[in-house]
């Protein structure tokens, strides 16, 4: 049976004849499912609770690999040196399992271990983002791969709780690092594909306040284990097992994946399904239409031929002139952002504050950026705000990196820093949205999956560039940020534009678009 068989006839849900009128998904979620009724309220807050668990696997060794308070046993001055350890007279104030830094030692000549461990683990996450971000676009699919990733990360925490030395401790958030770089990605694509043009934009941006919720809830969790990094890992394991086993078997695939897999009569079960909850119908003479079907289903002499699905790999976007720039771009513009935004992050541990109130707070104040973003998205487009939102970031950065001095003068740097990291929030929310508009179905898990390596690369860097004082990483900071934003002018906009199904479709999109224009401007 042709392609077009396939979306055409059997695919009204109920008819055996052929259906005389074909929408896309867009158009189908708009005229009669509904763009974000009930049934897509319940699928976001469910899917989009994966980002809260990538939260607990990312922000765990923070609190894991800690340095805990040291007391003399012997009484004030009567120990020797702090290096020397038990054999000097020191001992853990929580004991020597509050830490990986008290159990095994971690400290003057193996300090480094800690940092080492934390590269590892965005290294893990650097490889796993690429590998599912493929598997997502194809036979897995988004649901199949949101689910081995979210057990793997379950397996692979409680496994880091029995780590017997350092070597395995690392090894084994190597590969929780793996399964943990493309949770959100999946989660997000499959949170957002179901919901209509005009509300998706606003809905994936509020993604994010799930990963803050989950920042907030791992200061909690470990404030309640702190003499225990053991059991800290288990208790932060355990919600991704029960969400892999008990929520999202309950959950919807993509109608969009199913269309673009060539499995028609799946896609419009899941829309009928969503205008069932929602309150409407479907009509049974409409059927489901994949934007490529026109160029791809005859050949010269007018011949229906097969098609199969298409491969969905980063390769696809690149080799394409039209999607080629916008890859490369959207690597940099996400690997300079992961290099300001993580760097201001884990600066926290260098706080002389409770660290514990410290990565609440700082949660916290990401979440106006994304309400703002949210707010003026609609108005502005994607474009603008992610020129202001990185531009502001990385001028507070420069104007910080000229300040020095202490008392008011580092004050005035540290509210520099809440700008930088209030503007860089609400960039790395507004992207995940960009990035994914700017590519088709077909490849957006895997392109997603390449921009989430970039920022991986960006977030082992961002150490290094930490310990190079108090005034240089600003200025390194700065530099990025405002770099990011001027590539930014380079990507096109893509407020009110359709969301492509395959690269066939988008370039034919463009072409179209770009004829337009010209005529236009004629």
């Amino acid at each position: 049976m042709s392609t077009e068989a396939l979306l055409t006839g059997g695919s009204d849900g109920g008819g055996g004849g052929v259906a005389s009128r074909r929408l896309s998904i867009d158009d189908a979620l708009a005229q009669h499912a509904g763009e974000f009724g009930p049934w897509q309220l319940r699928h976001f807050v469910l899917v989009s609770a994966a980002w809260a668990l990538q939260a607990l696997h990312t922000m765990v060794i923070i609190f894991a690999d800690r340095e805990p308070a040291m007391a003399c046993a012997a009484g004030y001055g009567r120990c020797g040196d702090r290096c020397a350890g038990a054999a000097a007279g020191w001992v853990w104030a929580q004991g020597s399992g509050s830490s990986t830094v008290a159990e095994w030692g971690l400290v003057c000549g193996d300090r480094y271990k800690v940092g080492l461990a934390q590269a590892i683990f965005f290294a893990g996450c650097m490889i796993g983002a690429g590998v599912f971000g493929h598997l997502s676009d194809s036979f897995l699919g988004r649901k199949g791969a949101l689910q081995v990733v979210c057990f793997l990360n379950a397996v692979f925490g409680l496994l880091t709780a029995l780590s017997p030395n350092y070597w395995a401790y690392a090894a084994l958030r190597l590969l929780t690092g793996f399964s943990t770089g493309s949770v959100g990605i999946s989660s997000f694509v499959l949170a957002t594909e179901p919901i209509g043009p005009s509300r998706r934009g606003a809905a994936g941006m509020s993604t994010y306040y799930f990963y803050s919720g989950g920042m907030a809830a791992v200061a909690g969790v470990a404030a309640f284990f702190q003499s225990s990094w053991r059991l800290l890992y288990v208790a932060t394991s355990m919600p991704s097992l029960v969400f892999a086993l008990a929520v999202l078997p309950s959950l919807s695939e993509s109608p969009r994946w199913y269309l673009v897999r060539r499995r028609p009569d799946d896609a419009m079960r899941v829309l009928r399904a969503i205008a069932a909850t929602n309150g409407r119908q479907i009509p049974d003479d409409v059927a489901l239409k994949i934007d490529d079907e026109d160029d791809n289903t005859e050949d010269n002499a007018g011949r229906k031929v097969e098609v199969s699905a298409p491969s969905g790999t980063v390769l696809d976007a690149f080799m394409s002139r039209t999607t080629r720039a916008r890859l490369v771009l959207l690597v940099l513009i996400y690997f300079l952002c992961a290099v300001v935004y993580f760097g201001l992050s884990l600066n926290v541990v260098n706080l002389k504050t409770n660290i514990y109130i410290s990565v609440v707070v700082n949660s916290l104040a990401e979440m106006p950026a994304y309400l703002l973003t949210a707010l003026l998205l609609r108005r502005y487009g994607r474009k603008p705000l992610a020129i202001g939102t990185m531009l502001l970031s990385g001028v507070s950065c420069t104007v910080a990196s000229l300040i020095a001095g202490d008392g008011a003068m580092s004050v005035l740097r540290m509210a520099c820093g809440v700008v930088v990291i209030f503007g860089m929030a609400g960039t790395y929310n507004l992207l995940i949205v960009y990035a994914s508009e700017l590519f088709p179905t077909e490849v957006r898990n895997a392109v997603l999956g390449c921009t989430s390596q970039a920022s991986q690369i960006g977030a082992i860097l961002a150490p290094m560039v930490v310990v190079l004082g108090e005034r240089v990483p600003f200025g390194v900071f700065g530099v990025s940020g405002i770099i990011g934003g001027l590539l930014v002018f380079y990507l096109p906009e893509t407020m009110n534009k359709p969301l492509y199904d395959t690269m066939a479709g988008l370039e034919k999109g463009e072409r179209a678009a770009s004829g337009t224009e010209d005529e236009g401007a004629a």
